[in-house]
Parts: C-alpha cells; structure tokens; sequence
C-alpha cells in the first residue's frame, strides 16, 4: 500500500489549471481520466489509517466534524464504485478498502461512530452500499470479523433508527442492497417498507415529491442527486427479484426525462433551482442513472442526444476554473467557492456528491450511450415554451435563453436563502440565482428575480417566500403561472408570470397587483449579470455602442436616486451589457417607478461574483392597490452570438396579452368613482 507520505499534494498557482479541465471529453475512456482527476488530489487528505478523508476548509455544519470526514471518503466512492464495476480500475482503491475496515471496527482509533437518528451518517451509507453492491473488491478484502463490522455499522445500526421523512429513506434501502448483494446480514422488511413509503412521495408522470403529502418540493433531489438516480439505480440491482419496481422506475425516468431535458441547455449548463446545487455536475446524474439501468428512451430522446447533454455538462463545469481548492479539491459553490449559497448541511466534504454522475463509468463499453454519435442538444425537437404541472414551472428556450418561471415550490424546514431558492420568479442557466449576504439594504439582499418589500424605509426586505396559491393557468392557449402570496399580513399580492413569446423571445412578463395595508417600498429585480469589464475588470460604466457593454442608467448606489445620472424613468428602463444583455422596464401608464441599477453585494451570484441588478423601484401609499406591469429582457452571450446583438430586441417592448388588457379594464371600470 502506498503510503499518504508518498502522497504528493496537487497545488494549484497562480496561473494554473486543474488537470480536470484539460482532459479532452470524448468517451468513456476520457470520462474515467476525469473521475481520476477528482480522486487523486485526495491522497494528501486522507487520515493515517484512512478511514476519513479531511477535504481543506475546515467550516462547520449542523453535523460532528467526524461525519464531515466521512463523507469525505464515502462520497467519492459514487464514482469510484461507477468506475469499478465497469471494468475499471484505479491505484488508489485500496486505500478506500482500509478506509472502510478501519472506520467500521468499533476498536479503531477512527471508527466512525455508531449512528443516531437522523444522523448524517446515514447519507454516506447509500453511497457506500451502492460501492458494496457493484465492486465485489471491497467485501472480498474483509475478513470474517470485518464483514461483520460493516454489517453491523452499515445496515443494522440504521434500521434501527429514526430517518426524516424525504429522499433519505433511499439511503436505508441502498445500505441493506449492498449487504443483501454480498450475503450479508441486511432487513428486507426494511427495503419493503422503505420503498412502499417512498412511492408515496410520487406525483405523476415521473415526478417525485421530497417528502410527504403537504410539501411542493420538486428540486434536484427529485430526480439527479437522489429519487429519480435512485430509483434507477435500484431497477438495475433488483430488477431480476423485484421486476415489477423496477419496471415502475423505468417507466417513471421515461417520463421524466422528457421534462427534466428542459432544465439543460446547448452549452451544457443545468438551470440552478433549489437547495444543494453546490453538487454540480451531479446535476446531470440522472442521464448517467438512466444508461446504468438501461432504461429504453421515449421519443425523440437518442442515446447520442442523452450522451451530449452528459458530456457537454462535463465540458462546461471544465470552464469553470475557480471551483477548485488550492490542492485541487472541489470547495463550497457553484461557479466559485461561495458560503453564502451553501446549506447548514454542507461540509468541505460534501461538494464530493458530484461524483454520482460516474455511474455512467459503470455503464458497459459496448451501451450506446458510449458506441453512438454525440449529438447537438435537440433544441429544435422540444417545445420552446412548456408548462411543467409538477413542479410548477413553465420553461423556456426562445430567444436563445432557457430559464424556467416557478410559482409555489417551498422548502419545508429552515433553510439558508430559502426564498432565493425557491420562491424566485425566474431561474437562468446562464444567470443563476442570486442569494442575500446580509439583511441590510438592497445591495446585500440581491434580490434578483424578485420583488422585494420594505416598510421601514429600505433597511430589511421581504420577496416571496411561501405562496397562499399557487396554479398553471392558460390563456388564449399559452401557459401562465399565477400566485398569491403576502410579504407582510396586510400587504396581498397576486403575481402572474407570463412566459416570451416568438414576437419578443428575449422578453418576459411579470404582472403583480398589490393591496398595500401599510406603506412599502418596493424592488422589483431582473437577472443578475457579470457586472466587470473586459478588458480590465472593474466594474461597468455607461453603456458603450463601442465595446458593447455598460450599463444604463449609471451605476451610482442604492438610495442615491436623488443623483440624476443614477436613475431613469421606469418606462426608459434600465439594462446591463456585459456577458449578454439583461434589463428591466415598467410598462404600467399610472405608476410612476424608478429604474435603476443594484450594485449587489460580492459573492451573491452562483454563476458569477460580482453582478448588478436592473431594478424598479417605488412606493406605495398604505391602503392603495397598484398593478405593476413589467418586462424583464435576457439575452445571455454564447459562440454565435455577436456582442453587438445583445441589445437587438431592447427596443421592441412585449405587448400585453389580451386576457391581461380585460383583466386590468375590468379592474379599471370596477374601481372607477
């Protein structure tokens, strides 16, 4: 075995790039040079008997620092498991194999500790029972008396424990799977019952719930990082003593998939929506989950059509040069290292959940996901405007830009940003979302995609966070979605989203009426974009026709709307241009708001640092009723997209739809005096 003193630590300079971003992706041959990648930068960290891996950073989470270093070591093994039972191999697999003798004998100096309820061991498990279950090297490296550890830490201390009511159930059917595969001692009672509970959780048409009946939660642990990838993963284990489940599952991910396909877009990239996105590339789980089990794919989805989008997701997270530690390991973020948009739950370890998506490694050489022709993302296949009832999202690809509006979805227990997650309008695959870095004034709240209120003159803001309602409705034939939700007791709002049309793709609607109780100031936020300059950086001036990028009107400051260059009328709007072109403008005739530019706080962006915010801003009188109509323009950059056409649809606003015009008349006549 080799020694960690042998180990020699990566270390990433100034000007250096991680080998991960230098492998060229092709097939499964370079896949699996990826995933060493990962591993390697490692070795330096793993603890003297290797029963813990202690990934640099050294932030705390709600959990014991011991079962943060367990997942340092349990959740690489999703790929190293993918790349083992493939047919692969890997020099540094029997440190793993130590790793887990050491940390399962409760005579060990590193034993890991038996589990409580609710503990976030029991995550680990399901990484470390799929491990089990495909790469018979580990359970043949045990003795008699260490088979018995593992049995008794991995199966028989969780079925003896309390699981929240969500996806973890998964976890407890994975950590008996993986004994039962290996004639260990496991609870089939347990993967019954777990399974039947779960069930419950299903919605229709492929869509699961994360949690029981009463919840609207329909983010990434529903399909990629947990229900959809596990059901999967179960089908192809079980499939030959349970058939019926599994052919369930597999009917479930051929629904799914023809939804889920909606959230990737041509470069690769996953829309950021929900908790945990921090997981990156195991956004795009799911597709390497579903060649796993073989699943038959619905029309019009190919297996070279499945094979883009997991490659291309790939090659962008390779683009992503900043989310890399000093010694090559994954941090806390998104497109770089961010605390401000992690979760209480999220170890320096945990970003490792990433490496579900190698299951694809597992996947025979001769599968046509590896022996057919990578094909371009099937834009012109798909609707460019789909309503998805589960979730309750619309999606949309017109223009050039896929984002997703999203009414009524919210986390059911406390959770960072919790509104910014999932009670945001608007979700881009090339924006991101934004979340707050304080509680003080508009620059640390961020409040892209939102709208913001305030009734103590602009210190602390309120943006929509729980809907009282929440439905997909259509007019004239096109999806809309409408809510109803209120910031404060006395202060109602019913928001309609109103996806682009083909007249102005680059364009979406944002309608509120708002019955005020008290007087409110309020924001009302486009995307976030890059706010820096090419050529040096800093941050960007008045917009220049030249180089095509800046702002209008000039980035001044919050509050300072007393300063005329730093503000417009809101029927002017106001725009940024840097990677891409976003703006906002209020199309209402009897309100009078205010355009600016948020100079948002750093680190408040997923995709990128330093972003500005077009933004309406306006007052309302305690006991009046406003309707705010407005129209929020989005055109990200790309390979085939001139600088000079950012702005190409900034001039021709959106009409109102009809059904809108009647609605607002009949308000209007209803009112009259």
């Amino acid at each position: 075995m080799t020694s960690t003193k042998n180990a020699k630590p990566l270390v990433l300079g100034y000007a250096d790039v991680h080998p991960f971003s230098k492998v060229n992706i092709s097939d499964r041959e370079s896949v699996q040079k990826l995933l060493k990648t990962i591993l390697d930068p490692l070795k330096p960290h793993f603890s003297p008997l290797k029963a813990t891996i202690r990934v640099p950073g050294y932030t705390a989470v709600r959990f014991d620092y011991k079962a943060a270093e367990i997942e340092g070591i349990c959740r690489p093994m999703w790929g190293l498991a993918g790349l083992l039972g493939g047919g692969g191999e890997y020099e540094g697999t029997d440190w793993f194999i130590e790793g887990l003798k050491a940390g399962t004998d409760p005579e060990s100096p590193e034993f890991w500790g038996w589990p409580r309820d609710n503990d976030q061991r029991m995550v680990e498990m399901c990484p470390l029972g799929f491990t089990l279950a495909v790469a018979p090297v580990f359970w043949d490296s045990l003795n008699e008396k260490e088979r018995t550890n593992v049995e008794n830490w991995l199966g028989n201390s969780i079925n003896q424990k309390n699981m929240p009511n969500t996806n973890w159930l998964w976890f407890r059917v994975f950590a008996n799977l993986g004994l039962k595969k290996n004639g260990g001692k496991y609870s089939q009672e347990k993967i019954e019952q777990d399974i039947i509970h779960l069930n419950s959780f299903f919605r229709g048409e492929g869509w699961s719930n994360d949690g029981p009946e009463g919840i609207w939660q329909q983010d990434y642990y529903s399909g990629s990082f947990a229900i959809q990838f596990l059901q999967l993963l179960y089908a192809k284990l079980a499939g030959d003593e349970d058939p019926a489940k599994a052919a369930e599952f597999k009917k479930r991910a051929q629904d799914y998939a023809l939804d889920f396909i909606h959230y990737f877009d041509e470069e690769g990239r996953a829309t950021p929506f929900g908790r945990s996105v921090g997981y990156r590339f195991a956004m795009a789980g799911f597709w390497s989950a579903l060649a796993y089990a073989d699943v038959e794919l619905p029309a019009p989805l190919t297996w070279g059509i499945v094979k883009g989008i997991l490659l291309r997701n790939l090659r962008w997270w390779q683009t992503q040069n900043q989310i890399w530690g000093a010694t090559g390991t994954l941090t806390i973020g998104y497109s770089y290292p961010n605390m401000f948009m992690s979760e209480n739950y999220n170890s320096p370890g945990s970003p490792m959940w990433a490496c579900l998506v190698f299951i694809c490694l597992a996947v025979p050489q001769d599968h046509p996901l590896w022996t057919s022709e990578e094909e371009p993302y099937p834009t012109n296949l798909l609707q460019k405007v789909k309503a998805l009832k589960h979730p309750g999202h619309i999606i949309s690809y017109l223009g050039g830009h896929r984002f997703l509006l999203s009414s009524g979805q919210a986390c059911s227990y406390p959770m960072r940003a919790t509104h910014a997650k999932y009670g945001s309008f608007a979700y881009s695959s090339a924006y991101g979302y934004s979340v707050p870095t304080g509680c003080f004034t508009l620059e640390q709240y961020s409040l892209a995609s939102q709208l913001g209120f305030s009734d103590d003159g602009g210190e602390f803001w309120k943006a929509r966070r729980l809907c009282e309602e929440a439905s997909i409705e259509t007019y004239d034939g096109k999806p809309v979605l409408r809510s109803i939700w209120k910031p404060f007791p006395d202060v109602k709002v019913k928001t309609y989203l109103i996806p682009p049309v083909e007249e102005t793709p680059n364009w979406h609607l944002r309608v509120h009426k708002i019955q005020a109780g008290r007087e409110v100031m309020t924001a009302d936020g486009s995307f976030a974009i890059c706010n820096e300059r090419k050529g040096d950086e800093r941050y960007l001036d008045l917009y220049d026709t030249k180089t095509c990028e800046g702002t209008l009107p000039k980035i001044i400051g919050n509050y300072d709307l007393n300063t005329p260059e730093g503000s417009s009328p809101g029927s002017v709007g106001s725009f940024a241009v840097s990677k891409g072109a976003v703006g906002i403008v209020s199309l209402e005739k009897y309100c009078s708001r205010t355009a600016m530019l948020v100079n948002a706080d750093p680190n408040s962006n997923l995709v990128e640092s330093r972003t500005v915010i077009p933004t309406l801003q306006h007052t309302i009188k305690k006991g009046e009723t406003v309707w705010y109509l407005t129209a929020i323009y989005a055109k990200p950059s790309g390979k085939d997209v001139l600088p000079e056409t950012y702005l190409d649809g900034w001039e021709k606003k959106p009409d109102l739809p009809q059904w809108l015009r009647n609605e607002l008349a009949a308000y209007v006549a209803a009112n009259a005096f």
